[in-house]
């Protein structure tokens, strides 16, 4: 017996598929009975109208627009902020990220120290015998997802230097968190590698 060879498929030349038994009852609920009836060009090669619109549901407002009077754009903030001229969204290099982020890390401590009336904020490196309330985002220190004992700190650039301190929440009656959170937290350092929280300080919307 010799060995039995399977036909090639391609756009060309199809394979032809087994027909749905009309007994069967998937072939009334198939999708193809509720698309429209479209019916596909012979070959592959021959086809025309790309980009053509054959089916369509429903009706879509086009962006055309008109208005009275005139108008006129006007930029606000400082000169050096705006944006004048086309960019590359996503090609920004990677130092002016970190201080695009450093700067927002200081805006929303300064607005967290404003709400509590908190003193300041300490190093969340430095060795703490006393609760001290430090600034900084969350963070993850593995790959997997954020639970309860892979929580850590990255401290602020002002007052951390950026340094890298696991937390402890065990104190804590509640928290929500995520990872790149900007937060401000209250809590004892002993030894310098651990932080137990005791307070997490946020800002509530009414």
């Amino acid at each position: 017996q010799g060995s039995q060879k399977r036909g090639h498929s391609s756009p060309e030349t199809p394979r032809p598929k087994r027909a749905p038994s009309s007994r069967s009852p998937y072939g009334l609920f198939s999708p193809g009975s509720f698309s429209p009836s479209v019916t596909p060009s012979q070959k592959y090669s021959s086809r025309g109208g790309r980009g053509e619109v054959v089916a369509s549901f429903g009706t879509a407002p086009g962006p055309a627009w008109s208005g009275r009077g005139g108008c006129a754009v006007k930029l606000f903030g400082c000169p050096e902020e705006n944006l004048t001229r086309p960019y590359k969204f996503m090609f920004q290099k990677a130092l002016d990220v970190r201080e695009a982020l450093a700067a927002r890390v200081e805006e929303l401590g300064e607005v967290l120290r404003r709400h509590h009336g908190l003193d300041g904020f300490s190093s969340a490196a430095l060795p703490a015998q006393e609760p001290v309330a430090v600034l900084g985002q969350i963070g993850c220190d593995g790959n997997g997802k954020l639970n309860a004992s892979s929580v850590l700190l990255v401290g602020d650039r002002e007052h951390s230097g950026g340094a890298e301190v696991p937390l402890d929440l065990s104190e804590l009656p509640e928290y929500s968190l995520f990872p790149g959170q900007v937060v401000a937290l209250e809590g004892t350092n002993s030894t310098g590698r651990r932080m137990v929280v005791s307070r997490l300080y946020e800002v509530r919307l009414p």
